[in-house]
């Protein structure tokens, strides 16, 4: 691959596509947009950043934002304690670098929710240091050009294919990390067949000249997630929904949700938990939903209670505030936007 590296860099510097995180090279900018990429395509993440920019537009900002501001920007995106590391990295590059972000990946790296990958992007692409990015597209690419069969999930794999990279890494790094990325992400495609006719590394790769593109990259069979069953309680009163806050621990921590209990609940059982909060007027099934996370499926029943009397008025939103204004994780969107079908 080290004959093709001029290949990928004039091909990036053709094909890359106009992203707002590429306008320049401030590492804020590359810092939050690689964040939330992890987990989400480039295409959902758009969006979720230029709304981000604008309301937490520097490190002081993002620093000194409630905890409620920064999940309910960061709601849809999932996997929210990568803002919680954000605001926690902001805080310590305001008191210890004096508000400007370390320019070293040893520096880098030493900052909270930021690993290898994160930190050799920005180290590479915002201050030219000669690092290399692994990430799912780059394996893809190398390990089809390599046909290597070696399995990527496997931290030895990783390592080996950053350091061959890493041993024809041109001075120009930040482009051909981000060439290499952009020719997984858009050449090389994980689904569906690779555009391989219009590919830089064609003419060397194997696996375009053995046909056997499909075999590559090589990965470990998925565990069996866990599922849990739930019932989520939608509580209607005075035309508001009662939404509670999670704990300060755990899956989605700190986050809004409708209230639940673990199993599958009949009505008797459902009545007897909804009559916590109030007088039971009427109950009624409502939509099941299931939720997947990485580790762990939730199968979910809910049902729409209305309460005549409620033993507190705290927690009773319209389902506009809760949209506008609260964090409330996709597990329980769905349930959401029941209830605001049902008030048309």
């Amino acid at each position: 691959m080290e004959k093709y590296v001029l290949n990928i860099l004039d091909w990036y510097q053709k094909n890359k596509r106009e992203l707002p995180w590429r306008k320049d090279k401030e590492p804020y900018h590359v810092w939050i947009s690689e964040i939330m990429l992890q987990q989400t395509r480039i295409e959902a993440v758009i969006g979720y950043y230029e709304r981000f920019m604008k309301k937490l537009p520097d490190i002081s900002s993002l620093a000194c934002v409630k905890d409620d501001v920064l999940l309910k920007l960061w709601e849809g995106l999932g996997y929210y304690n990568r803002a919680h590391n954000l605001k926690k990295a902001a805080i310590i590059i305001m008191e210890e670098y004096e508000g400007k972000f370390p320019t070293t990946y040893e520096e880098i790296i030493k900052l909270p929710g930021i690993g290898d990958y994160t930190a050799s992007a920005i180290a590479s692409i915002c201050f030219n240091e000669k690092q290399v990015t692994v990430d799912g597209n780059v394996m893809r690419v190398f390990t089809r050009f390599y046909n290597d069969d070696s399995n990527i999930s496997k931290p030895s794999t990783k390592k080996m294919i950053h350091d061959k990279l890493l041993s024809f890494c041109p001075s120009d790094s930040g482009d051909f990390n981000e060439g290499l990325m952009e020719l997984g992400e858009k050449i090389c495609l994980p689904n569906g067949v690779p555009k391989c006719e219009i590919c830089p590394l064609r003419k060397g790769c194997l696996a375009n000249q053995n046909g056997n593109y499909f075999l590559y990259p090589a990965k470990a069979e998925k565990k069996t997630k866990e599922i849990v069953p739930m019932t989520v309680f939608l509580l209607i009163w005075n035309k508001k929904v009662f939404i509670q806050k999670r704990g300060k621990r755990g899956l989605l921590h700190n986050l809004y949700e409708f209230p639940n209990v673990i199993g599958i609940k009949d009505e008797k059982e459902v009545l007897k938990i909804a009559s916590k909060y109030g007088d039971v007027s009427s109950i009624k099934s409502s939509i099941q939903y299931t939720h997947v996370f990485t580790h762990k499926k939730w199968q979910m029943q809910a049902y729409v209670i209305f309460l005549k009397q409620v033993l507190s008025e705290d927690m009773f939103y319209s389902t506009e505030d809760i949209e506008n204004n609260f964090a409330l994780p996709s597990a329980f969107q769905p349930f959401l936007f029941q209830l605001k079908e049902e008030e048309k």
